[in-house]
This record gives structure tokens, sequence and C-alpha cells, in this order.
């Protein structure tokens, strides 16, 4: 059997999962979406601040190579300037 099949089978278990508990839920129908809702909201949220937090170490890992790059290229510049001098 595919890999493919498989996580097909596993997300239409847990869709079927997840439609079974809000079908025999306690609570009304309104009830039971709005919970969904705030819930879906809490996930986007977390999503948010941590690509938030992704994209901030990411700018920060660049700052860093760039300072390193430039701080090279100083140098490099600096050794030509000494071998021009000498030669």
């Amino acid at each position: 059997m595919s890999s493919g099949k498989v996580l097909l089978g596993i997300l239409a278990g847990i869709t079927a999962g997840a439609l079974i508990g809000i079908m025999f839920a306690p609570d009304k129908g309104t009830v039971t979406r709005k919970k969904i809702y705030e819930k879906g909201d809490e996930y986007a949220e977390e999503l948010k601040d941590k690509f938030n937090d992704f994209v901030e170490n990411i700018s920060q890992k660049c700052e860093e190579a760039m300072r390193i790059h430039k701080d090279e290229a100083n140098e490099a510049e600096s050794e030509a300037q000494e071998v021009k001098i000498e030669g």
C-alpha cells in the first residue's frame, strides 16, 4: 500500500471522527459552532505567532551572515592593500 493511500485513509478517519464527535456533542449546534470558531481563532493566532518568530529568526540569521560577509570583505580588502603597498 502506498504512503499516499495511508495518509488519505488517516485524514478520512480524522474527518469522520470529527464529524461524529460534532453530531453527538451534548451542546446545541450554535454553541458547538462557536467553540469551533473560537478554537480556529486560537490555532490561527498560534500559527501567526510561530510564523512571525520564524521570520524574525531568519532575518537575524541573514543580518548576521551579511555582517560576517562584510567583515571578511573588509579584511580581504585590507590585505590586498597591504600586498599592493609591499609589492
